[in-house]
C-alpha cells in the first residue's frame, strides 16, 4: 500500500495538466444526466412493490374502485351551518366540484340522498336543494335530519352543526393523463373562489391529492431553501479553517462536483426524487468536504514545516490516502446498505449518497491536489492556533486518562439508558409541518370531524348476493356497533346503515322499523330500489362489489399514530375472530401501510446494520492490519448511535420511518474521524517509533484540527436538515447530528484512553 500511496502522490503531481481537466469533462458528462431527474408525488412512494399491506389495499381498490380525494371543509364564522347563506354556498361548491379534472363523485349535505316513504313508494332526493328559497321550518327539517343521520355526523357534518365537508372523490385513469398538479391547481382555484365569493366562511382545502402533491412540493422547497444554506455555511467553515482563497476555491469545486456527479448518474439510471431522496445533495455537500479537509489540513501542515508544495502535496496524499479511502468506502457501504429497506425512496438517498461520495473520493484524491499543484499557495512557516489547542488537549487527557475513561463509560451508560423509552409511532399527517395549507386543514379537519386516517374492512358473506342475508346484515352491524364504542373512532361508514333507513322507510317511516330486514328477499328488494332511484355517480359501487358477495366498511379516526391505529386493527381482527371466524380478514388502507412501514424498515435495516458492520470491521481490521486494534475502533463506532436513541428515548419518545435507517446511515460517517485518528496514532508507532503517549499527541497534534472541521461541517450539513418542513427528514437531520456530536467526544476523549488501556494491557 505504501508504494501505491507514493505513486499516486507522484502521477496527480506529474500529470496535473491532464488529470483537471479530464476530470472535468468527466464530472460534466455525468451531471448532464441531471436533466432525466424527475419529482414523485405519489404517497405511495414510501411502499415496494412486495410489501403485503400494499398488495391487500390495491386488491380492496380493484374490488371496489380505486380513488384519491379532495376535502373541503367549510366553518361558517357564525358557528351555524344552517343558515341560507351557507347552504347556498355548500350546494355552489356541490356542484362547482364536480367540474374538477377526473371528478367521479362529490358527496356533501347538499346532495346527500334523503330517503322517504310516499303512500307506497320510495323517494330518494337531494337534501338540500335551491337553497335560496327554502324557508326557516324547512331549514330546520334540514338540520333534524342532517344530525339524526350516522352516515353524515362526523363525516359530512360535526355534531353541533358548525363545520361540514364537501368530499370530491377522484379517479386516476390508467391511460397516463392524470397529473395531480392539475387536480391539485383546480382545488386550489375553487378554494380561492369560495374565499371570495363566500367572505362569512372559513374555508380549509385537504385530501389525498393535497398530500400527494405535497409529497412533490416537499423535495423541491427543501433543495431551494437547505441547498443554498448548506451551502453558504460551507464556505464559511473552510475558508475560516484554512485561511486560503486558494484552498476553498479547490474544497468548493470538489464538493459541487461530487454532488452533481451523483445526482447526474441518479438521473442516467433513472432515479426518481422523493422528499428523503432530494436531501442527497445537502448529505454529498457535507460528506465530500471530510476528504479535502483532511488532504489540505496535512498539505498545509507539511508547508509550515518547510516542505516545498509540490513534496507536500506527495506527503498529504501519502499519509492520508489510506484512511481517505477508508472512510469513504465504509461511509459508501453504510449507504448502500439502505438498499436493505423497505421503502425506496431511502433505497434512492443511500444510492445516490453512495455515488457521490465515491465521486467525492476520486476529486479529493485527484483532482484536488492537481489543482494545489498549479494554484499560487502560500503558508507561512508558523505554527497554528489550533495545533497549540490540540496540544494543551492532549496533554489533559493523557494526564487524566483514568477518570476521564470511566467518565466516558458513565456517559455512554446514562445516555443509552434511554433507549428503553423508545416506542415505534408516527404520525403520517404531521410528516409535514405547518407551512403547508394542506396540513393546517387536515388538522382541523381531525379536530371537527372524521380524521384522515381510516381502516377499510372488506367483509366477505362467502356467496353471491350474500350482502342481503339477515346474518351477515346482523354481524356487520355488531362489528360496526364495536368500533362506535372505541374512544379512538370518529366515524363508521356501513351499509347497514342504509339498509336500517331503508326498512324504516318502507314501513311508512315508523322509528321503529329502524332495523335491519329479517329477511333475505325485502333487503334484497329495498336494495334494488334504492339503488335504482340513486343519480349518477351516487352509486353503491364503492360500497358492495358487483356479485353483491361482500361490502366494504369504512372506520374513520383523528390523528391517533401508526401505533394506534395497528392497536385498533388488531382489536378489530380479534373481534371477527371471535364472532365471525368465516368473515375474519385484515384491516387495509394508508393508514394500515404506513403504521406497519416503519416496524418492516427497522426489521430490514437491521440486517442491513448487521451487514455494514461486519464490512467495516474486515475493512478496518485488513488496512490496520492489527485485528485488536481493528475491533477496538468499532467501539466509538457503534457507541454514539445508542447513544443518539438513548437521548431521542428521552426526550422524544417515539420513533418512527425517519429513524428506521440512521445506525446503517451514520455507521459509515462516524467511522471517518475514528479512522483518521487511529491512522495517525498506528504511523506515529510505528513509523516513527514513538511511545503510546507521543503516539496520541501525534494524533492530536496531525488530524485533530481537520476531525473538528470535518465534524463541524457534518453537524452544519445533518443540522439544516432538521429544520426541513418534511418530519422525516428534520428528524433523520435530528438524529445524525445528535450521533455525531456524540461521536467527537469519544474521538476525542474516550478513544485515546482506549487506545492507551490497550497499549498498557500489552
Amino acid at each position: 500500500m505504501q508504494r501505491v500511496e507514493n505513486w499516486i502522490g507522484i502521477i496527480v503531481v506529474k500529470y496535473r495538466w491532464l488529470l483537471i481537466p479530464g476530470l472535468l469533462f468527466l464530472a460534466i458528462f455525468a451531471a448532464s444526466g441531471m436533466r432525466f431527474l424527475a419529482f414523485s408525488n405519489d404517497s405511495r412512494m414510501f411502499f415496494s412493490e412486495e410489501n403485503p399491506q400494499l398488495q391487500a389495499l390495491e386488491s380492496l381498490e380493484r374490488t371496489y374502485t380505486k380513488v384519491e380525494n379532495v376535502l373541503y371543509i367549510i366553518a361558517p364564522k357564525s358557528g351555524n351551518v344552517f343558515e341560507p347563506e351557507t347552504l347556498e354556498a355548500i350546494e355552489f361548491l356541490t356542484n362547482e366540484s364536480w367540474k374538477l379534472p377526473f371528478s367521479s363523485r362529490v358527496n356533501s349535505l347538499s346532495n346527500y340522498q334523503h330517503t322517504k316513504a310516499f303512500e307506497d313508494d320510495l323517494v330518494v332526493a337531494d337534501l338540500i336543494s335551491d337553497s335560496a328559497s327554502l324557508s326557516p321550518q324547512e331549514i330546520a327539517d334540514i338540520k333534524a335530519i342532517a344530525l339524526s343521520q350516522p352516515m353524515l355526523v362526523n363525516s359530512l357534518i360535526d355534531k353541533k352543526g358548525s363545520v361540514t365537508a364537501i368530499n370530491v372523490n377522484i379517479i386516476k385513469p390508467d391511460d397516463g393523463s392524470y397529473k395531480i398538479e392539475d387536480i391539485n391547481s383546480a382545488a386550489v382555484r375553487l378554494d380561492q373562489v369560495m374565499k371570495d365569493k363566500y367572505p362569512f366562511l372559513d374555508t380549509y382545502l385537504t385530501g389525498g391529492v393535497m398530500i400527494d402533491t405535497a409529497f412533490g412540493e416537499a423535495p423541491k422547497k427543501d433543495m431551494r431553501s437547505l441547498i443554498p444554506l448548506m451551502f453558504t455555511f460551507l464556505l464559511f467553515l473552510i475558508f475560516i479553517s484554512l485561511r486560503s482563497v486558494f484552498a476553498t476555491t479547490a474544497t468548493l469545486l470538489v464538493i459541487i462536483l461530487s454532488t452533481i456527479t451523483g445526482l447526474g448518474i441518479a438521473g442516467w439510471i433513472g432515479i426518481l426524487l422523493t422528499p428523503a431522496s432530494a436531501n442527497a445533495p445537502v448529505i454529498i455537500l457535507t460528506l465530500a468536504v471530510a476528504d479535502s479537509i483532511h488532504i489540505l489540513v496535512t498539505l498545509f501542515h507539511q508547508m509550515r514545516r518547510g516542505t516545498s508544495r509540490h513534496k507536500a502535496i506527495q506527503e498529504s496524499i501519502r499519509v492520508n490516502l489510506q484512511p481517505v479511502l477508508i472512510t469513504s468506502v465504509s461511509t459508501a457501504i453504510g449507504f448502500l446498505t439502505m438498499n436493505f429497506s423497505d421503502a425506496p425512496p431511502f433505497r434512492d438517498l443511500g444510492n445516490i449518497v453512495a455515488m457521490g461520495v465515491i465521486s467525492a473520493f476520486i476529486y479529493s484524491v485527484f483532482f484536488m491536489p492537481a489543482l494545489m499543484a498549479v494554484l499560487p499557495i502560500r503558508v507561512k512557516q508558523t505554527p497554528t492556533r489550533q495545533g497549540k489547542i490540540f496540544a494543551i488537549l492532549a496533554d489533559f487527557i493523557i494526564k487524566r486518562r483514568t477518570p476521564i475513561f470511566w467518565s466516558m463509560i458513565v456517559l455512554i451508560l446514562l445516555t443509552s439508558s434511554g433507549i428503553v423509552k423508545i416506542h415505534l409511532n408516527d404520525e403520517f399527517i404531521k410528516y409535514f409541518d405547518h407551512s403547508y395549507p394542506f396540513r393546517v386543514a387536515s388538522d382541523f379537519s381531525s379536530e371537527h370531524l372524521a380524521g384522515l386516517e381510516i381502516i377499510d374492512w372488506d367483509l366477505d358473506s362467502g356467496e353471491e348476493g350474500g350482502i342481503n342475508d339477515p346474518q351477515f346484515l346482523k354481524t356487520v352491524e355488531d362489528f360496526a356497533n364495536w368500533f362506535r364504542e372505541q374512544p379512538e373512532v370518529r366515524h363508521v361508514y356501513t351499509i347497514t346503515d342504509i339498509m336500517k333507513r331503508l326498512n324504516q322507510n318502507m314501513h311508512g317511516d315508523d322509528p321503529a322499523w329502524y332495523r335491519l330486514p329479517e329477511q333475505r328477499d325485502l333487503a334484497a328488494q329495498y336494495l334494488l330500489l334504492y339503488e335504482m332511484n340513486l343519480p349518477f355517480g351516487l352509486d353503491l359501487n364503492n360500497r358492495i362489489n358487483v356479485d353483491k358477495s361482500a361490502t366494504r366498511m369504512t372506520i374513520s379516526t383523528p390523528n391517533i399514530g401508526t401505533a394506534g391505529v395497528l392497536d385498533l386493527e388488531r382489536r378489530g381482527r380479534k373481534w371477527l375472530q371471535e364472532h365471525s371466524p368465516d368473515m375474519s380478514t385484515y384491516g387495509s388502507g394508508l393508514s394500515i401501510i404506513f403504521s406497519y412501514i416503519s416496524e418492516r424498515n427497522i426489521r430490514s435495516m437491521l440486517k442491513g446494520s448487521i451487514l455494514a458492520l461486519a464490512l467495516i470491521s474486515l475493512i478496518m481490521i485488513a488496512a490496520l492490519r492489527d485485528f485488536k486494534l481493528g475491533i477496538l475502533s468499532l467501539i466509538p463506532n457503534l457507541t454514539p448511535a445508542f447513544m443518539a436513541f438513548g437521548v431521542w428515548g428521552i426526550f422524544v419518545g417515539q420513533v418512527g420511518l425517519a429513524v428506521s435507517v440512521m445506525i446503517a446511515m451514520t455507521l459509515g460517517i462516524v467511522v471517518d474521524d475514528t479512522v483518521h485518528f487511529i491512522s495517525k496514532y498506528q504511523r506515529g508507532r510505528k513509523e516513527h517509533e514513538m511511545d503510546p503517549e507521543d503516539a496520541v499527541r501525534y494524533a492530536f497534534n496531525t488530524v485533530g484540527t481537520a476531525i473538528w472541521v470535518t465534524t463541524l461541517a457534518l453537524v452544519g450539513g445533518f443540522g439544516v436538515l432538521a429544520f426541513s418542513g418534511f418530519q422525516i427528514n428534520a428528524h433523520m437531520g435530528a438524529m445524525t447530528t445528535i450521533t455525531i456530536i456524540f461521536a467527537i467526544i469519544l474521538d476525542f476523549f474516550f478513544l485515546p484512553t482506549l487506545l492507551l488501556k490497550l497499549e498498557n494491557s500489552k
